[in-house]
């Protein structure tokens, strides 16, 4: 497909990067993120998608929105994890209004992962509605098991509620597999295979342009994940909890250990 002219573009602050925004087809907004080296979730990343999203919403007619990635090698690598946890507004005020946006979109909405989806950059393509795959090139994985980092409710819940098997979620969290292409088709993590072509053949087969022209496409998407949008809406609420079952699990360890103790005893 040669070249595509861009309907608008938008500078990534602080970095090198940008959005841009291209129509392959009448009504079908493609929206090609450039943050080097690897689409890492930052602040500044995740406040320009969200107006890229909020300008096609507001100022153009209603269709298809598709992200994808300029960067050959990753679709996103996921957050960039010491920047996340060091700022208490991250979560609040950037990644989850992103999400939540992208959940409950007024259109319908497609990742093309171009190449590794990994941790949240996977959590961001599942919030989509559809996700298409390269054939080729690049793995989808939650490595978090790996590098010791717990996933907050939305991070699970979206996993939940949209993986077919509770086989494949277990793979997915406790043995942080990476999924190719044809697997991650197989297991339901991906609507399909290919590149802009076959993402549009399959929007013109399923007829999504049409789709949000009734005007509750959102809401319906917002009903359908209401568990997901529910822990998205409520961050301060789940951190509380969170830090409970901490506490909860501290109690449970001293008791756990006073047994061993106790028997060890025992046996003197």
């Amino acid at each position: 497909m040669p070249p595509i002219p861009p309907l608008f573009a938008l500078p990534i602050q602080s970095t090198e990067g940008n959005i841009t925004c291209s129509q392959p087809s009448p009504r079908v907004y493609l929206l090609t993120i450039a943050s080097p080296p690897d689409n890492r979730l930052t602040p500044a990343l995740c406040s320009t998608l969200l107006l890229a999203l909020d300008i096609l919403d507001h100022r153009f007619d209603k269709g298809v929105v598709v992200s994808t990635s300029a960067i050959t090698k990753f679709y996103s690598n996921g957050l960039d994890y010491d920047s996340a946890i060091k700022s208490e507004a991250f979560f609040d005020e950037s990644l989850y209004p992103l999400w939540r946006r992208l959940l409950t979109y007024p259109m319908p909405t497609v990742a093309l992962l171009n190449g590794h989806a990994f941790a949240a950059g996977l959590m961001t393509a599942m919030m989509h509605d559809y996700r298409f795959m390269n054939p080729h090139r690049g793995f989808l994985c939650l490595n978090e098991v790996e590098f010791g980092a717990p996933l907050k409710p939305p991070m699970s819940s979206i996993f939940r509620q949209k993986i077919p098997s509770p086989n494949t979620l277990r793979t997915l969290i406790l043995e942080a597999r990476r999924f190719n292409a044809l697997a991650a088709l197989n297991e339901g993590l991906v609507d399909g295979l290919g590149g802009v072509n076959e993402v549009l053949k399959f929007v013109g087969e399923l007829q999504l342009i049409e789709k949000a022209k009734s005007g509750v496409y959102g809401r319906l998407k917002g009903e359908m994940w209401r568990e997901t949008v529910g822990y998205l809406d409520d961050h301060a609420g789940s951190e509380k909890l969170a830090e409970v079952q901490l506490e909860e699990r501290k109690r449970q360890v001293e008791s756990e250990e006073k047994r061993i103790v106790d028997w060890e005893k025992s046996k003197l």
